[in-house]
């Protein structure tokens, strides 16, 4: 099971093959809010599932849509009691640049586990230990990739962080700036998200 994500998502060893994967472009019209509404729903109830069978978080998760452009709010924390978005960010996504002239675009993120790839990965992550970051407002957490997708995010040094030049805003048809694969969010959402989840006693699900 994925969860479209960076993650990270996006939220992140350089080799001689093509990117590994693509994802259609999504345009911010009504049919896609709709569309959008059933991915993250559908999203959230498998969350939910594995978050009751592994003692997770049962309270909110965090979902990044990654068939959204950059320039748009992707980046949601998913109440998975009412069943609703509580809040929404900017995220970038990897740059990957592996592979010249293959990278991603702010339309289209090209995804990768692979190490030095500057990509993101898909899957699921555990949010783990909080610790200092020297970007933003110095506060990162470390996330565990828990799929053969995105296994070596621990490695790859892929976090969730801030990072001044992420935007509060949106700045469509524009992209924001690209990552090394972390899912990096605004200053002001990164301390949103950090007093939701330094109050969680049990892992939160991304």
């Amino acid at each position: 099971m994925k969860l479209s994500i960076i993650l990270l998502a996006g939220l992140l060893s350089c080799c001689s093959a093509g990117p590994d994967r693509q994802l259609p472009v999504a345009h911010p019209d009504q049919e896609d809010k709709i569309d959008l509404a059933s991915r993250l729903r559908e999203k959230a109830a498998q969350a939910r599932r594995f978050c009751e069978a592994n003692a997770y978080n049962t309270e909110f998760c965090m979902l990044i849509d990654m068939n959204i452009h950059s320039g748009l709010e992707r980046f949601f924390v998913y109440d998975l009691i009412r069943e609703q978005v509580i809040d929404q960010g900017l995220t970038s996504h990897g740059i990957c640049d592996y592979q010249p002239p293959h990278r991603s675009t702010p339309a289209r993120p090209l995804f990768s586990n692979r190490k030095n790839s500057h990509c993101t990965s898909e899957g699921m992550y555990r949010i783990g230990k909080r610790d200092y970051s020297s970007w933003g407002i110095n506060i990162k957490y470390v996330l565990h990739g828990l799929e053969t997708s995105n296994n070596n995010a621990e490695e790859r040094i892929v976090v969730l962080h801030s990072w001044e030049q992420v935007p509060d805003e949106a700045t469509y048809p524009k992209g924001i700036v690209y990552s090394w694969g972390c899912p990096a969010v605004s200053d002001n959402f990164m301390k949103r998200l950090d007093d939701r989840l330094r109050t969680s006693i049990q892992p939160v699900l991304l």
